[in-house]
C-alpha cells in the first residue's frame, strides 16, 4: 500500500512526511524544495493484542507503546504541484508519473494562506482555492490519458464489438484501476457503453473525473491550523467540499515526535497531552507549551495520526490482522506477536494465508482463531484485529 502526499510547494508535505516518518528529508521555504519523491514508512494505530493474552509484543516490523501497535505503511511525498501541471508545468509530468502507483492521496493544505498557488508568499490567500486547482489538474491527467487515443480507441471498440471495461481497464493498467473500478463508474454515470464514438468531451472528462475519484481517493490534510486565518478558511473549505477534511499541525507533531525521540517527553502519537522526562530549557518549554495550547487543548492532537488512521481504515478500508496461534504466540525467532498485516475489506482467511506465503495459501486446510480457539474455513471474512493461525496440510 502507498499514499501519496500530494499539494502545491511549500504548503508542509516534507515536514508531514518528516514528522510520521522521521526521515532525513531536505524541508525549505521555497518551492521545489522536493524534485525526487521520498519514500519512507509512516504508520497507522491500533490497539495492540497483546494484553488480551497477558504479555508484551515485540514487532518484527513497527513498534509498540503504551498498548499501542503501530503499523507500518509507505508514504510518499512527491515534488509541488501548481496550476498547469498537466501541460507539464513546474514539475508537472514529474508529479503526475510519481503518483501513478499511490493508493490513496493525503492533500497537504495550507491553510493560512501566506503563500499562493505556486508556494510563494502572499497575503489573505484563500486555500480554498488549492484544492480546486489539484483537483482540476489530477482530473486532466485522467482524461488526458483517454483523449489522446480516444478516436481510434472508441471507433475499434465499435468495431470489433470489444469489451468497454477490459478496455479502460487496460488503459488505465499503469494507475492501478481494476475493472471493478471501471463498472462502478459506468453504473454512476451511466453513459452509453455501446457507443462510445457519440461521447462529448464534457462527458469524456465526466467518466475521467468520477474514475479518479474512485481510484485515487483523497483526504484533506488542512495544515498549520495554529495560525491567524486557519479556523476562517478551515470553516469555508468545509462548506464547499465533501471531502474528509482533519486539521492538522505537521510543525508541531514533528516537534513532538523529535523531543520524544531525544527523551525530553513521553510522547504517543494521536494524544492530547505528552509527559516531561528531563528538565527542560525556557526554549524548550516554550516550545511545549505553545504545541499544547494552540493545538493540543484545541483539536485534541496534531491531527496527524488521526489522517493517517482515517486514509487507511475508513478509506481504504483496510484491516488488521495477527497471524498468531491459540498456544504459541513466539515466531520462530522468540518475538512475541512478531507481526500484524494489513488486508483489503472483505478479504478472507484463504486471502490471508496467501499473504503470509503462497506455499501455505496453497495448502491451506482451516485456520483457527488464537482468542477462541475455534477452526475457520478458507471462507471466512476477516475482522479488524483478528488473530489466526495457519493450519496447512
Amino acid at each position: 500500500m502507498l499514499i501519496g502526499l500530494v499539494g502545491k510547494p511549500n504548503a508542509g508535505k516534507s515536514t508531514f512526511f518528516k514528522a510520521c516518518t522521521l526521515a532525513n528529508v531536505l524541508i525549505a521555504p521555497y518551492p521545489f524544495a522536493t524534485i525526487k519523491p521520498n519514500h519512507g514508512m509512516g504508520y497507522v494505530k491500533i490497539d495492540c493484542i497483546d494484553k488480551e493474552f497477558k504479555t508484551q509484543c515485540t514487532p518484527r516490523e513497527g513498534f509498540c507503546l503504551k498498548g499501542n501497535r503501530f503499523v507500518p505503511i509507505e508514504l510518499m511525498d512527491v515534488a509541488g504541484l501548481v496550476p498547469g501541471a498537466s501541460h507539464g508545468k513546474g514539475l508537472g509530468n514529474q508529479f503526475l508519473d510519481d503518483l501513478r502507483q499511490a493508493d490513496a492521496f493525503i492533500h497537504v493544505l495550507d491553510l493560512s494562506g501566506t503563500t499562493n498557488a505556486e508556494g510563494k508568499p502572499a497575503k489573505d490567500y484563500y486555500p480554498g482555492n488549492d484544492l480546486k486547482f489539484l483537483e482540476e489538474e489530477l482530473d486532466l491527467w485522467y482524461s488526458g490519458i483517454l483523449k489522446k487515443v480516444w478516436k481510434t480507441f472508441a471507433r475499434s471498440l465499435e468495431i470489433e464489438h470489444s469489451n468497454f471495461i477490459q478496455a479502460v481497464t487496460k488503459q488505465f493498467s499503469g494507475l492501478k484501476v481494476k475493472e471493478e473500478d471501471v463498472k462502478q463508474v459506468i453504473l454512476k454515470t451511466d453513459l452509453n457503453t455501446e457507443k462510445p464514438t457519440i461521447w462529448t468531451e464534457e462527458q469524456i472528462f465526466q467518466f475521467a473525473r468520477e474514475l479518479r475519484k474512485l481510484t485515487k481517493p483523497m483526504i484533506i490534510a488542512a495544515n498549520k491550523i495554529d495560525t491567524e486565518k486557519a479556523k476562517e478558511n478551515l470553516k469555508k473549505i468545509k462548506e464547499e467540499y465533501d471531502y474528509p477534511i482533519f486539521p492538522c499541525s505537521a510543525d508541531y507533531e514533528l516537534a513532538l515526535r523529535e523531543a520524544s525521540k531525544e527523551g525530553l517527553i513521553e510522547y504517543v502519537s494521536g494524544e492530547s497531552d505528552f509527559k516531561l522526562l528531563k528538565q527542560l530549557n525556557e526554549k524548550q518549554k516554550l516550545a511545549l507549551d505553545t504545541i499544547k495550547k494552540r493545538v493540543l487543548d484545541v483539536y485534541g492532537n496534531t491531527g496527524i495520526q488521526d489522517i493517517l488512521n482515517h486514509v487507511v481504515f475508513s478509506i481504504l478500508r483496510q484491516k488488521a490482522i495477527f497471524p498468531a496461534s491459540p498456544h504459541k504466540l513466539t515466531d520462530s525467532q522468540g518475538r512475541i506477536l512478531a507481526d500484524c498485516f494489513l488486508m483489503p475489506e472483505n478479504a478472507t482467511a484463504l486471502d490471508f494465508a496467501f499473504k503470509l506465503h503462497t506455499d501455505i495459501g496453497k495448502n491451506f486446510v482451516k485456520a483457527i482463531d488464537a482468542r477462541t480457539g475455534k477452526a475457520v474455513g478458507k471462507d471466512y471474512k476477516l475482522k479488524n484485529r483478528d488473530a489466526l493461525e495457519i493450519i496447512t496440510r
